[in-house]
């Protein structure tokens, strides 16, 4: 089908616009990031006036910028997996099993989406100090303690989002797998996770971006140690100065591995489903 003109330069210019609106933030971050500060607190000049590379070293010792990302890295890394995990055992069990309460548990895991995030805040605090006191496993303030929180919002979406995935596959490929001499584990991990690839790589990516951004719990649930990135920036703000050319700095540096590891984990999900097109 012929598409008319005016419609071709519509597309045109509404993506031309979409561009621009994408590429010019991301121009001043990096044009900001290579001025002295006394240049990016002074009159915007769309080219830096005094080059320099000062912020990109700096910003290493301003802040502990290396242990906040690597808490970043650990937690949205650890709490996308697990969710990955346990939403894919729970999305299995009630996508191909019928008991009572299935329905009812599906409907509560998605009616937790409903809820904002900081009524959570104050009985998981009030959970992790119990623990602590009962156990002497202490929760508040690391890692362990953050990826767990992270799971109570990840978690609910992730078991959601794959019920629906898994529902689209036939269970013909179960009960082949079964034929095969396969328990429910084996067909689950050998036949219906091959097959339901994209979908758990879009539940991965949801997890890790959401633990990744988080801002409320991880400025409650974290001490100078366990700190993530999130937070962590903040710290270039000080009483005396803002060093904002320290924070397009980081922002740039700590953003490119996490946009490689997303483009990889993007062309694996477009070959997931290239495989599925051509079972």
């Amino acid at each position: 089908m012929h598409e008319p003109n005016w419609f071709r330069w519509t597309r045109r210019v509404g993506l031309f616009v979409l561009l621009v609106f994408t590429l010019v933030p991301i121009y001043v971050m990096v044009s900001s990031a290579v001025k002295p500060l006394q240049d990016v607190q002074g009159t915007f000049t769309w080219w830096p006036s005094h080059f320099t590379l000062a912020p990109f070293r700096d910003m290493w010792t301003t802040i502990p910028l290396a242990r906040y990302f690597v808490n970043s890295l650990v937690v949205a890394a650890a709490s996308s997996l697990a969710s990955v995990l346990i939403a894919l055992l729970a999305a299995y069990s009630i996508s191909r099993y019928r008991f009572r309460g299935r329905q009812t548990f599906s409907v509560v895991v998605l009616s937790t989406q409903m809820f904002p995030g900081i009524l959570f805040l104050l009985p998981l605090f009030v959970m992790f100090v119990n623990i602590s006191n009962v156990t002497g496993i202490n929760l508040y303030g690391s890692r362990l303690g953050l990826i767990l929180t992270f799971l109570t919002f990840t978690l609910p979406f992730a078991i959601w989002m794959l019920i629906g995935y898994l529902d689209s596959i036939p269970r013909e490929l179960d009960e082949a797998a079964l034929v095969d001499g396969n328990g429910p584990l084996g067909a689950l991990f050998r036949v219906v996770v091959p097959a339901a690839i994209p979908g758990i790589v879009a539940v991965a990516i949801y997890a890790f971006m959401t633990a990744w951004g988080e801002v409320l719990f991880a400025s409650i649930m974290t001490d100078d140690t366990t700190r993530t990135l999130a937070v962590g920036l903040r710290g270039y703000a000080t009483q005396n100065n803002v060093y904002w050319n320290q924070i397009m700095a980081a922002s740039l540096t700590v953003s490119v591995p996490i946009v490689i590891g997303f483009l990889l984990m993007q062309r694996f999900m477009v070959a997931g489903l290239t495989a599925g097109s051509v079972k």
